[in-house]
């Protein structure tokens, strides 16, 4: 029973920061490709970024230097940290793991300008 469960979405300014967590279980970060989603209003869901069981990580051109995806594996726990944020990155952030193809619920970022 794989879950995998985000937190740490808010309410910030432009040119804030958040830090989001994915919390996995039923499922290893250290041995999946673990990403991060988005879908912002009226828009499509995109890749934001995404990190491999080696390490390797991609991004999207749009928070490239901006945003940095990493994973505790102790914790079984993937993180997003967003800094600089546009009103642009305003969306729900979804956390995918490959192996199953799972997502989870999603949490709400909201940036004002």
């Amino acid at each position: 029973q794989v879950q995998l469960v985000e937190s740490g979405g808010g309410l910030v300014q432009a040119g804030g920061s958040l830090r989001l967590s994915c919390a996995a279980s039923g499922t290893l970060v250290s041995a999946n490709i673990m990403a991060w989603h988005r879908q912002g209003p009226g828009k499509e869901r995109e890749l934001v970024a995404a990190i491999t069981s080696v390490g390797s990580t991609n991004y999207a051109d749009s928070v490239k230097g901006r945003f940095t995806i990493s994973r505790d594996n102790a914790k079984n726990t993937v993180y997003l940290q967003m800094n600089s944020l546009k009103p642009g990155d305003t969306a729900v952030y979804y956390c995918h793991s490959l192996r199953g193809d799972h997502w989870g619920q999603g949490t709400q970022v909201t940036v004002s300008s």
